[in-house]
């Protein structure tokens, strides 16, 4: 690669859904809101202002061909490499081309299968064929779940101002999460203090010696006066659910299961793409990443005092 412009559960007893343990994040300075989560991050008002509608789109709908990559080190690459396909030749010295600069037998690696809407046979010309291939890439070179996302974007151009370029202009493309307030503020803030709780099938609190997962989240809206059901499926058709796409703030509650007639887990988002759940027999509540990526994942709710909801 050459950059161009650089260069010129259930219910009770929840049925345990393992999240998977991620390893350390690296420069947790650097990444910032752009740091790798499965929660897709919130575009910013310089990301809407600089990014061309259509490519801000690609980008969002890319990023998951890598589990775990933020869209925003896809449009940080885009930026770097041609200004979102805005560069006058989209050709480099060294031969790469499209938005995405690939050299041909790079981009060959990476083309397979051709993504929806994507051009047959694919080209790097193509915007969807080229944000697809990226994503492959950085995925194959350490992306995936943020294992090692710095020698990813290392080996898209072997340069470390490189990669603190992207990581700078990805942290500028995300909005900042909301903080937590009222009802959920609260629910969070008694949620994290049940770190390390024992899990107890059934456990609704200290009393029963620990929480399940509908335990817990249920114990925590109680702590902020709102009432919801006390399992996982009733919660989950409790609602308010949230549609598809929407950002997920505090206090959400993230349900996992085969469908949504078979919810089987539940955990409370926390914020910046991590979740407190209790998980299952022989462990304890903790917090750790949302994992909103996994096929488990059915949806999430926001439990509210107005019609939806109920408070004491």
């Amino acid at each position: 690669m050459s950059s161009l412009l650089t260069k010129a559960v259930g219910g009770i007893g929840c049925t345990v859904i393992a999240l998977p343990l991620l390893a350390a994040l690296i420069i947790a300075a650097l990444l910032g809101s752009a740091m790798p989560s499965n929660v897709p991050a919130a575009p910013s008002k310089h990301a809407v202002a600089d990014i061309p509608p259509r490519m801000l789109a690609l980008y969002q709908r890319a990023a998951p061909e890598c589990p775990g990559l933020s869209w925003t080190i896809l449009a940080a690459i885009g930026k770097v490499e041609t200004d979102h396909a805005r560069h006058p030749t989209m050709v480099s010295s060294a031969g790469a081309a499209g938005p995405m600069q690939f050299l041909p037998s790079t981009f060959k690696a990476y083309a397979h299968p051709v993504p929806p809407g994507g051009v047959k046979p694919p080209t790097p010309w193509d915007p969807v064929d080229a944000v697809y291939a990226a994503a492959r890439l950085l995925c194959a070179n350490g992306a995936r779940n943020g294992r090692s996302l710095r020698r990813a974007i290392w080996h898209y151009n072997h340069s470390e101002a490189y990669v603190d370029q992207v990581l700078k202009i990805a942290s500028d493309y995300a909005a900042e999460a909301p903080a937590p307030t009222g009802a959920a503020a609260t629910a969070v803030a008694f949620a994290r203090a049940q770190l390390g709780t024992p899990y107890v099938w059934g456990g609704d609190g200290p009393a029963e010696g620990g929480f399940d997962c509908s335990g817990l989240t249920q114990a925590a809206y109680r702590a902020a006066e709102i009432i919801i059901p006390r399992v996982a499926q009733a919660q989950y058709d409790h609602g308010p659910r949230l549609s598809k796409g929407t950002g997920l703030a505090p206090g959400d509650l993230l349900f996992f299961g085969t469908s949504p007639r078979n919810i089987t887990h539940v955990s409370i988002y926390s914020g910046g793409g991590r979740a407190i759940d209790a998980p299952r027999p022989g462990a304890v509540v903790r917090e750790g990443p949302a994992n909103t990526n996994a096929p488990s994942f059915q949806g999430s709710t926001r439990p509210t005092a107005s019609p939806g909801g109920g408070t004491r």
